[in-house]
Parts: structure tokens; C-alpha cells; sequence
């Protein structure tokens, strides 16, 4: 018997499908894929509502005993319909034991971007002192955790390096070249400059705050790509949002998009503060904005699902094919007039919003958003 039937799913192309799970992976989909099947547990969704593979939210913050940018997973993933959270920098060598073993007991699949200081984010300048910095205990973490530890994050702004400009980045990148993970590099207030920053990084490796609106941004004063990005997308240097609550930009997303560069990965930054007062509060808040400016429902979704597994290799995610691990979202597209407000206060109005409404983890774990309720959904 099958563990699961999700019946009447609708798809982005709106596609009317079943799909069938088994031992938390999804052994069948299509029109008829559940004829004759017998299930411990059917949703009904009655092809009323989307689903898609299990959203990706690629740049969070969640270990929950992080002094400054903490939160739970559960209410940052889940509950907020998304399946899979990846932890940027939180936590570095000395915490990842406690927050591999916190990850095991939750809903939510967490993974972590290691921060090459080994405090992790304890202070706002972890990498003013270089002593941080220990490459052996670095490895160990990711030797110790190679299904957890997904890639490693330096923060690249003047309050977190303090006088050490670019000399942490050289050493990630020396670092990054034993364990082969992708280093995520967060991108704020100079020094050190964009310049000197894009120029050291290379293929696969992510520039998170891609559209932020500080000086350091990818823009130049003409609103073309600064020539050293160009030089980086050429390599294969990947684009991802991380909105937070200082870190985007509408006028730069637009103009991005306007010249012809669009994100690789939608991501929120999301954490206790800005998930809720604001002006991230879920990563869907988020998907929002991308809708807003023009952005295909399928460009959006390909974002969080399978261009975030892809590109931090995320094995079994991001994609609904036999086979792969049974996590799905499923939302609705509701038209509804929604104000949006970026990191500087920037205000725009969507026609449509994205509205999570339950989130499937592994086939087993079945969780209501708080838009739930609105929907006639047997669970």
C-alpha cells in the first residue's frame, strides 16, 4: 500500500495530475497515476490548487540559539510552506554539532552554509579577527557532517571584516578548494569593494544581496552591470536574492531585470525580526515581490525549487519526478491587491500573491499554514 496520494494536484502549467508516494519518495505521477491505488493517507486537492516540489528557501537564518539572526526552523520553513531551509552562516565549526542535532528533530529539512569563522555569527564582525579563520576545524565540521554541510559563507561587508578588507575571502577561497562546496559570499557596505570581491570568485560560487541598493551594489552609476559582475556571470558566479531586512532593492531588481539579469535563486534572509515585523515575513512574501515585477510563475517557482537544488546540490530535491524525496508545496495564486515594500522602503502593488497552504516533508510530515484554513482541504 502506498504511504500517500496527493489527488487532482494542479501544476504551473495547470496540468491536472496525481502523484503517488512511497517510503517517502514519489513513485508515480501523471492524469490517472493514481487509478486503482489504495493509500494510508489521500489529499484531495480537487484541481483547485497548486502543487509543486517542495519549496527552497537557499539563504536563512534558523539555528535558534544564534544571539543575533536566530528564529525556528519550523516557523521559517513549514509553517510558512517551505520544505527545505538552508542556514547561511548562522553557525561555524565550534556550533554545527548542536545544530546538526537540533535539524534532527524538526519537520522542516535544514542544511547549513558553514561560516568559515568558527563562531559562527555570535557578533556582527566575526571576520575582524582573522584568529576566527581555522581551516582544520572547518574541515572537520564539513568531514564530520557531509550530508548537513552544503557550502561555506564568508560575509564580505566593512562591519563584519572590519580592517581586514578582502584577506578573508582569499583565505575561504584557499579553503573551499579542499572540500569543493560552493562558498556563498554576502555582499554589503564597501570596503571591501564588489570589484575586488567578483574578481576572486569563480564557477558555482553565489553572490548573495544581489540586488541591494547599497553603494557596493552590481550596478553602476549608469544602471548597467559593473563590469567585474559581468566578468563573474561569464564564469558561472551564481545570483542569489537574499532579501533580508537592508538587502533589496526594488529600483536595482527592476533595472537588473531591465538589462537583462535575473536572479538564480530567490531567497529571504528570513530570521525572527524580519520574518515577523517585516519586510521579508515568508519567503512566498518574497516570491511575491518577483511576481509583482514581471517575473513567470515559473520562473519564480524554478527559483526556489530546482535551480536552489541544483545549484547546492541538494540531493532528491527540487523536483517533482519518480524518484525524488516526497516534499511538495502546495499553494495558491490568489488575486489580490498586496503592497510590497523592499529593504528601503520602496513601496509596489501586486495584482496576485503567492499563498502557501500546506507543506509535505518526505511524504509523512503534513503541515497547515495559517492560510489553511481558507481552503476546503482534508488533511
Amino acid at each position: 500500500m502506498n504511504d500517500l496520494i496527493i489527488k487532482q494536484g494542479k501544476l504551473i502549467n495547470d496540468q491536472i495530475v496525481d502523484i503517488l508516494v512511497r517510503d517517502s519518495k514519489i513513485v508515480a505521477i501523471g492524469s490517472d497515476a493514481a487509478k486503482g491505488q489504495q493509500a494510508t493517507k489521500t489529499i484531495d486537492l480537487k484541481g483547485e490548487l497548486y502543487i509543486s516540489a517542495g519549496w527552497i528557501d537557499a539563504h536563512t537564518h534558523c539555528y535558534p540559539e544564534s544571539p543575533i539572526y536566530f528564529d525556528e526552523p519550523d516557523l521559517a520553513g513549514a509553517s510558512c510552506g517551505v520544505t527545505t531551509l538552508v542556514d547561511a552562516g548562522s553557525v561555524g565549526a565550534d556550533d554545527i554539532d548542536h545544530f546538526f542535532a537540533i535539524t534532527r528533530k524538526v519537520k522542516t529539512n535544514v542544511y547549513s552554509l558553514l561560516n568559515i569563522a568558527k563562531t559562527g555569527i555570535i557578533a556582527q564582525n566575526e571576520l575582524a579577527d582573522m584568529q576566527q579563520i581555522d581551516e582544520a576545524s572547518l574541515q572537520k565540521a564539513i568531514d564530520d557532517h557531509p550530508d548537513f554541510v552544503v557550502g561555506i559563507k564568508a560575509r564580505m561587508s566593512k562591519s563584519v571584516v572590519g580592517e581586514n578588507g578582502i584577506t578573508p575571502l582569499v583565505k575561504a577561497k584557499a579553503m573551499q578548494k579542499k572540500s569543493g562546496l560552493p562558498l556563498m559570499v554576502h555582499i554589503g557596505n564597501n570596503p571591501p569593494n564588489l570589484d575586488d570581491i567578483a574578481d576572486l570568485l569563480t564557477k558555482g560560487d553565489i553572490i548573495t544581496h544581489c540586488f541591494n541598493g547599497k553603494p557596493n551594489r552590481i550596478l553602476d552609476d549608469n544602471g548597467n552591470l559593473k563590469p567585474s559582475i559581468q566578468r563573474a556571470l561569464a564564469r558561472g558566479v551564481i545570483l542569489d536574492v537574499g532579501h533580508g531586512g537592508e538587502s533589496f532593492s526594488f529600483k536595482v531588481a527592476e533595472q537588473a531585470m531591465r538589462i537583462g539579469t535575473y536572479p538564480d535563486i530567490i531567497s529571504s534572509d528570513i530570521y525572527h525580526k524580519n520574518r515577523i515585523n517585516g519586510p521579508v515575513y515568508s519567503l512566498a512574501f518574497v516570491m511575491t515581490k518577483f511576481l509583482c515585477m514581471g517575473f513567470s510563475i515559473q520562473q519564480i517557482i524554478d527559483c526556489v525549487t530546482k535551480k536552489a537544488a541544483d545549484l547546492l546540490h541538494l540531493q532528491g530535491k527540487g523536483y517533482l519526478d519518480i524518484g525524488m524525496d516526497a516534499d511538495f508545496t502546495i499553494f495558491d495564486l490568489k488575486e489580490e491587491r498586496t503592497q510590497l515594500s523592499d529593504a528601503e522602503g520602496e513601496v509596489r502593488y501586486g495584482s496576485h500573491k503567492f499563498v502557501p497552504v500546506v507543506a509535505i516533508v518526505g511524504g509523512k510530515e503534513i503541515i497547515s499554514t495559517e492560510s489553511e484554513s481558507e481552503y476546503a482541504i482534508d488533511l
